[in-house]
């Protein structure tokens, strides 16, 4: 990867990097990805949803992360550090994207070590996600994340038809 190529973390959700995650989000769709959204995605259906991010993040709900290229925004995820009083050590990463036209060049990887540091440096020790991607399992297991198990039909595809998610977690500084 070139050097200005990143991973950042945002705090203040602009209108640009709104803009740039919807792009995002609306190609994952598109292409298929079990992502919590339908096919067709309309865009203001994404920048809602990016907005209503944004506002967590700002709060310190959670953490957001986007990864950009010289061509703008290719992935993004998020480490959700609110959790119950009774987990305080635990965060889940969320909605880990990275746009067709970027896969397979190594930002799912660096996206994930951003979110494990960041969990890291809020305190956390135990970090638990789910993905309904083969390509992520594969990911995430040569990145020591241990498979928990499988749920059968758990979600819709986004074009329809039932699919299954599978459930990680990763023990932080073990």
């Amino acid at each position: 990867m070139k050097p200005d190529c990143a991973v950042r973390r945002i705090d203040a959700l602009n209108e640009a990097d709104a803009q740039g995650l919807a792009d995002l989000l609306i190609d994952c769709v598109d292409g298929g990805a079990s992502v919590s959204f339908m096919h067709p995605l309309t865009r203001e259906r994404a920048l809602l949803f990016w907005r209503r991010i944004g506002e967590g993040a700002a709060q310190g709900e959670r953490v957001l992360l986007v990864a950009e290229d010289e061509h703008g925004v290719v992935g993004t995820v998020q480490v959700i550090l609110d959790q119950p009083e009774n987990q305080p050590h635990r965060a889940d990463v969320a909605k880990m994207l990275v746009h067709r036209r970027a896969r397979r060049r190594g930002w799912g990887e660096r996206l994930m070590q951003a979110a494990e540091r960041e969990a890291q440096a809020a305190g956390k020790t135990l970090l638990v996600l789910d993905t309904a991607s083969a390509d992520a399992e594969r990911l995430y297991a040569r990145l020591g994340w241990q498979r928990c198990g499988v749920i059968p039909g758990y979600a819709l595809l986004p074009q329809g038809g039932l699919c299954d998610t599978t459930y990680f977690y990763r023990q932080l500084g073990a």
